[in-house]
């Protein structure tokens, strides 16, 4: 969708600064991070929300989850910890309506209200 800024920034219309990427995800840091480290994972692909994960092919969501992990590591956070979380739909807070994922570490995050 040509007017997705995530759909640009997989694309390299719009720059970013990038932690990882192959050939179906691209993970960069947030410009307003959360946390010191905060990285958004998208698919290359334009899926609205977790709600459209059925568009996917049968281990499509599994090889995302493998990526935030091998995001998780690259930014050194999997072994003391991270969060990974989605916002879907206007009450869970998404602003943005292309999947994406939040990957939060660095420090101790607490509990979840």
């Amino acid at each position: 969708m040509e007017d997705c800024i995530f759909c640009r920034i997989a694309s390299g219309d719009i720059p970013s600064d990038r932690v990882l990427e192959d050939d179906r995800f691209v993970a960069f840091h947030d410009m307003h991070p959360k946390a010191p480290v905060h990285v958004l994972i998208i698919p290359r692909d334009h899926i609205g929300s977790l709600n459209e994960i059925g568009r996917w092919h049968d281990c499509e969501g599994q090889e995302m989850l493998a990526f935030i992990a091998r995001v998780a590591e690259q930014t050194g956070v999997s072994e003391t910890g991270y969060r990974a979380l989605t916002n879907t739909g206007p009450d869970g807070g998404q602003e943005i309506q292309h999947l994406h994922f939040h990957l939060l570490g660095g420090e101790n995050l607490g509990d979840v209200r």
